[in-house]
């Protein structure tokens, strides 16, 4: 599973309106701006903006003081809300009809275990995210890896997935290299 480039790019550009913000008597963030601060072409900044802006995540004025600004308090805004408007959801209700091998409809469409544990990952991924907020990621990685509880990532997963799924021990070993085995 991969966040695709638009919704990592995305969330970057958001987080850029959002700290520049945080700033007093700050103007609205321009595109140029936004982009050079993330190496971004002017014009995939622009196109992640105006998906985020028909969001409902940043409002934008013109003008030579234009630029955009968060549509509401970063703390009222979580990652699975970004990621909602970038990118949808990790499991859509048409995934498993992309699925059907060689014949024209999925052999398992009445009866799939795959298609239960999709969802499942889907569902606890989701509740993680919105558990996130756009201010709390104000924090460097270190701090961030603190503040959810580890610096290593996959370990904070499992205990997001272990949260879903009462009763279940999920464990995770994690190497220096931060993978999971």
């Amino acid at each position: 599973m991969q966040l695709s480039a638009q919704e990592e790019y995305g969330l970057r550009c958001l987080l850029q309106v959002a700290r520049h913000e945080d700033t007093e008597g700050a103007e609205p963030l321009r595109i140029p701006e936004i982009a050079a601060a993330e190496g971004l072409s002017p014009e995939y900044a622009a196109k992640l903006l105006r998906s985020l802006r028909q969001g409902g995540l940043v409002v934008s004025t013109r003008g030579a003081t234009g630029g955009y600004r968060l549509a509401r308090p970063a703390d009222e805004i979580n990652v699975w809300q970004v990621l909602g408007v970038l990118g949808g959801t990790l499991f859509s209700d048409t995934f498993c009809a992309s699925h059907p091998g060689q014949l024209r409809d999925c052999i398992h469409t009445t009866d799939c275990s795959v298609r239960a544990l999709w969802r499942w990952v889907g569902g606890a991924v989701g509740e993680a995210l919105k558990g996130v907020t756009l201010a709390d990621m104000y924090r460097g990685e270190h701090p961030m890896g603190r503040w959810l509880g580890t610096d290593e990532p996959l370990v904070t997963f499992s205990r997001a997935l272990q949260r879903n799924r009462p009763g279940a021990a999920v464990s995770a070993t994690v190497t220096t290299s931060g993978r999971a085995r």
